[in-house]
């Protein structure tokens, strides 16, 4: 059971959700990463993990933050040089990479790992979030998209029964 979304948590969720994402789809990319380590995973199962990390505060500081920064952007109101480094997400900025690591970086190495391999192959909302469509900026919140769904998925290989220690021989 996860604690009841605070009217914080539901704002952060209702900003996902203006920017096209919605958490099945967050809930989709845990199942992508995780559908060959745990049996019987469930999109039920990754849309609770999904939930659980969206609860922490530090998950909806970063996710409303990218947003807003990915607004104004949009909106043109960053400063130079900033606005077109967010505009090109060019690669050697690295700070929309940075949030997103703050929020892997909750579940240990296997988020890190997570949010790599997820990054680098961009499946489901995250092709979408990363099209580059004109007017429309994802700097940060694709990043953080990623990082929530590395975060669910190595939050459901920490609490793997198939993972739990055995006896040594």
């Amino acid at each position: 059971m996860i604690k009841p979304t605070t009217a914080y948590g539901q704002r952060t969720i209702d900003l996902l959700n203006v920017r096209g994402v919605d958490l099945k789809d967050i809930a989709d990319l845990v199942i992508y990463l995780q559908k060959d380590y745990i049996k019987d995973l469930s999109p039920e199962m990754a849309l609770h993990s999904v939930q659980t990390v969206l609860n922490k505060r530090e998950v909806q500081n970063a996710v409303i933050t990218g947003i807003q920064l990915d607004i104004a952007a949009e909106h043109h109101t960053l400063m130079e040089p900033l606005q077109t480094i967010v505009e090109r997400d060019e690669g050697l900025y690295g700070v929309d990479e940075t949030m997103a690591l703050s929020i892997v970086d909750l579940y240990g190495s296997i988020g890190f790992t997570n949010y790599g391999y997820i990054d680098r192959t961009k499946p489901g909302i995250l092709a979408k979030l990363n099209a580059h469509e004109p007017g429309i900026i994802h700097t940060f919140l694709d990043d953080l998209v990623g990082a929530i769904a590395a975060a669910g998925a190595a939050r459901l290989a920490h609490d793997d029964a198939g993972e739990q220690d055995t006896p040594f021989k």
